[in-house]
């Protein structure tokens, strides 16, 4: 990570390609059907802030941030119907229906409520992170889950 932030094409490289599967899993299961434009722009403002990034230690914690709200920004600007990549870790992959079943649910909801149950039970991030993710108060957060759980389960039934 100190070569990237100092400028080594070659370090830069490898940590991108160290990053790439934890950022796509974020923006497939977000932005859907726009992961790679989303990767992207993900790559570009890692590319770009690297060098502020203070702990090598908060890599991970600093791209994930990145990559969930490029994730929301770039599904809500899509108001069309997408279909959901596979996420393996969701229910097993053994159940293909009940995969497929899940997908489809997830399909219908926002992004904002995908995002916050993707951090919240894929990720098993506590309320307190998913808020300072997201950039929005607590109690958002939980409203939001709320009713993303709320609108999972009338889609599932």
């Amino acid at each position: 990570m100190v070569a990237a932030q100092q400028g080594d094409a070659f370090a830069m490289d490898e940590l991108i390609t160290l990053l790439t599967p934890y950022v796509g899993r974020i923006c497939a299961s977000v932005a859907l059907d726009d992961a790679a434009d989303t990767m992207q722009e993900v790559f570009i403002a890692v590319f770009r802030g690297i060098g502020r990034l203070k702990s090598p230690e908060a890599l991970y914690g600093w791209v994930r941030v990145i990559a969930v709200r490029e994730s929301v920004r770039i599904a809500k600007g899509r108001k069309r119907e997408v279909a959901v990549p596979d996420l393996n870790d969701i229910p097993s992959a053994q159940d293909v229906t009940l995969t497929s079943d899940v997908h489809d649910v997830l399909r219908r909801l926002s992004p904002q409520q995908r995002a916050v149950l993707l951090l919240r039970h894929v990720d098993g991030l506590d309320e307190q992170e998913v808020a300072r993710i997201l950039r929005l108060p607590v109690g958002t957060v939980r409203s939001r889950l709320f009713r993303a759980r709320e609108s999972f389960r009338r889609a599932w039934l």
